[in-house]
């Protein structure tokens, strides 16, 4: 099982390096290396014990292969294949998909680190591969929301790397299990990185523009996996060191709301979407005992709603109301949107359940507060007007293959958690939704109101980076 790891954690970079000397191979190519991890994630289950790779004997540097691991890794390889699956009959260059390869391959690496050094290093070839992919079309807006990410997730990289050092010298060890032993202010600066780098609370607020102004493809890889790198080391340290979890926790109940407010009057598809990112990595944090089904349920949902939101006649919602989506189209938008929903039936139910049933009493009032929220946020996609319509040549081949794969998860693995399936469960979920709709119709569906988006500007990100560093230096010496 060692070699078979090494060997998969290698094979996306080996890859990468053929297709520049095999370029007319990079959809096959690109392809295979998807499904190898799908085979991978998939067998980590059926291990009763997990696999540690120990890298360097006296540094703490370490690699864990566990069920958390699993199925973040199911939830890359899903989102990779249909991404693949959608560029398919598209004119993307060997570039792309050599960038799609060593991007799959970085996020991989960040799911099995134990370390803060491995986990560096995993999250800025992370960061390095996204920013090509951002401005892959080249215009002038691509390039400008590119090197805004670059420059943010750059100045977190640099707060969380004075962490990493602070805690080895404290240690000798660059362990997780290091924080338990590491100063107050080491725990700020490595948190205030990675709340950042995984687009949580308001030090994620660069998230919204660049998952937006992204191509397609690109914007489902980014909301379905990418910014799941930041949240699983914060995770990983809640589960290993108890006294991290109440943080974590709190984090996640802000960040929750925070995207469902700004979500509820959002007009752009593609920006709700991206805020609604930001509320679902609420989700995940909020029960890290339980996390990795979350974020699989959140992952493939995700990415099939920002890949069908990049072929809807417009991405404004005042222009769908008045212009009817292809109704095959809306068929899968609203699968999708129900599943982030909590609807029966759907991954999202079993999740969602799952998620209150391993957190505080205080968190579960809140956070059924939060699953109103996010269900009038997607009554939005989901009370379109549609008609059937002559289907468009492009999306008779790539399109579909991906969304069918993805809508198709979305039922398929929802027998996972086949316990959520009580009586009391499903009036509790129809109920919310019930009042989500009800909510819609009644107060917001033609509310006008605009939410101020001047913490998204550059020149205030890093500001907010430096207020969310003291709100952690409070929240851990107290």
């Amino acid at each position: 099982m060692t070699n078979i790891t090494i060997a998969w954690i290698a094979l996306p970079f080996f890859l990468g390096f053929l297709i520049y000397l095999l370029p007319q191979l990079d959809r096959y190519l690109s392809l295979g290396v998807a499904l190898v991890s799908l085979g991978y994630g998939l067998q980590i289950f059926f291990n009763e014990s997990p696999l540690t790779l120990q890298l360097l004997d006296n540094f703490g540097v370490t690699l864990v292969v566990d069920q958390l691991s699993g199925y973040f890794i199911l939830t890359n390889a899903l989102v990779m294949t249909a991404v693949i699956l959608y560029c398919w009959p598209t004119d993307k260059k060997a570039f792309f998909y050599i960038q799609m390869i060593i991007l799959h391959g970085s996020v991989n690496s960040a799911f099995i680190c134990e370390d803060f050094i491995s986990l560096y290093v995993a999250l800025e070839v992370i960061g390095i591969a996204a920013f090509l992919l951002i401005a892959y079309t080249r215009s002038n807006r691509s390039i400008w929301v590119a090197l805004r990410y670059m420059f943010v997730s750059n100045t977190a990289m640099l707060f969380y790397l004075v962490g990493v050092v602070l805690v080895y010298q404290a240690n000798h060890s660059f362990a997780f299990a290091g924080l338990r032993n590491a100063p107050t202010e080491a725990i700020a600066l490595i948190f205030v990185g990675l709340l950042t780098k995984g687009g949580i609370f308001v030090s994620g607020l660069w998230l919204p523009l660049t998952h937006s102004e992204s191509e397609t493809p690109v914007s489902a890889m980014l909301s379905g996996v990418v910014v799941k790198t930041g949240v699983f080391p914060l995770v990983r340290c809640a589960l290993i060191v108890e006294e991290i979890d109440p943080i974590v926790r709190i984090f996640g109940l802000g960040t929750m709301f925070l995207g469902v407010v700004y979500g509820i009057f959002e007009k752009d598809t593609k920006r709700m979407l991206a805020l609604s990112t930001i509320s679902q990595l609420g989700w995940i944090l909020v029960a890290p005992g339980v996390a990795g089904f979350y974020a699989l349920a959140h992952g493939l949902a995700k990415s099939a709603l920002f890949l069908i939101a990049g072929n809807l006649p417009s991405r404004k919602f005042q222009e769908l109301q008045d212009q009817p989506t292809n109704t095959p189209i809306w068929i899968a938008l609203v699968i999708a949107s129900l599943s982030i929903s909590g609807f029966p039936l759907l991954i999202g139910f079993g999740a969602k359940m799952l998620t209150l049933k391993n957190v505080l009493p205080w968190q579960a009032i809140v956070m059924n507060f939060a699953a109103v929220g996010t269900t009038i946020v997607f009554a939005k996609f989901i009370f379109l007007p549609h008609k059937a319509q002559e289907e468009q040549g492009k999306l008779k081949s790539g399109f579909w293959a991906a969304v069918t794969l993805l809508i198709g998860g979305l039922f398929v693995v929802n027998v996972v958690y086949f316990e959520a399936y009580t009586v009391e469960n499903i009036i509790k979920a129809l109920a919310t939704i019930g009042m989500g709709w009800l909510a819609y119709f009644l107060i917001f569906r033609h509310s006008a109101i605009k939410l101020p988006r001047v913490m998204e500007q550059l020149e205030h990100l890093i500001g907010v980076m430096s207020l969310v560093l003291l709100l952690l230096l409070g929240m851990i010496l107290a």
